[in-house]
């Protein structure tokens, strides 16, 4: 009756569990590669066969192919005929990452019959692909001819996409009469600068200024950018005006 029929039921379900455990080996060694952003479609990432120690033409017939592993993209593939994990898709480290120093992408090795799961670990190397930039192109100061040497004036900051040893690594400026450059480390991460007047300005001699700001990387190849350090003079009322009786006897 209901007795024997729950008991073959039960029995059923707990034989249907044995097969799936003995069919369902997940391996839990994960595999790791490591290659650089922006490589081509199609460009070979590792041999995934070797790395597991499987033969080439088991691929096929256990149906092998790679899923994404919690990610909305699948950024590999596999060629089932040599076992070479290769990139399918664009993979914009920076877009992904953000400024995070590792930038681990996970993708899964699924094989049927039986079924079998390796983790793909995908280390993605930032490549000098963004240059230095400043929000803006001119930065513009108003300063007066009575500034005293010494004097401190910072600027704008650049960014860059990049990462590590790829980022902002030094600022510099053109040579010039009056102004060196000061570069600071911040507490942080990262560079500011600062212009140092070293000599005081003289309205009556030039009135402005205009200086190249250079923000480089440290890249191969290097990248850099550049804003133009604008400055305006300002009279200090440092000339007394003539009486009109010595410009009578200068005229």
């Amino acid at each position: 009756g209901d007795k024997w029929s729950t008991a073959f039921s039960a029995l059923r379900l707990v034989t249907f569990l044995g097969v799936l455990l003995i069919s369902l080996r997940t391996v839990t060694g994960d595999v790791t590669y490591s290659f650089s952003e922006e490589m081509k479609h199609g460009s070979i990432v590792g041999n995934i066969a070797k790395d597991i120690g499987l033969e080439v033409g088991k691929l096929s017939a256990r149906k092998a192919r790679i899923d994404a592993d919690g990610n909305s993209k699948r950024y590999c593939d596999i060629n089932l005929s040599t076992g070479d994990i290769i990139v399918a898709d664009r993979i914009d480290r920076e877009g992904l990452c953000g400024k995070k120093a590792s930038c681990l992408l996970k993708q899964e090795l699924v094989l049927e019959n039986p079924l079998e799961l390796h983790r793909i670990n995908i280390q993605v190397q930032d490549v000098n692909d963004n240059s230095p930039q400043f929000k803006k192109n001119t930065i513009k100061f108003d300063i007066r001819e009575s500034a005293t040497k010494g004097s401190r004036y910072r600027l704008d900051e650049a960014h860059d996409a990049d990462v590590g040893q790829n980022t902002i690594q030094a600022y510099s400026i053109e040579a010039n009469e009056n102004f060196r450059l000061n570069v600071v480390a911040k507490s942080g991460g990262g560079k500011y600068s600062e212009l140092v007047l070293e000599k005081e300005l003289d309205r009556e001699q030039q009135q402005e200024l205009a200086i190249v700001l250079v923000a480089t990387d440290g890249g191969t190849p290097q990248r850099s950018g550049t804003a133009v350090i604008h400055v305006t003079v300002l009279d200090a009322n440092d000339n007394a005006p003539l009486s009109w009786c010595v410009m009578h006897v200068l005229t």
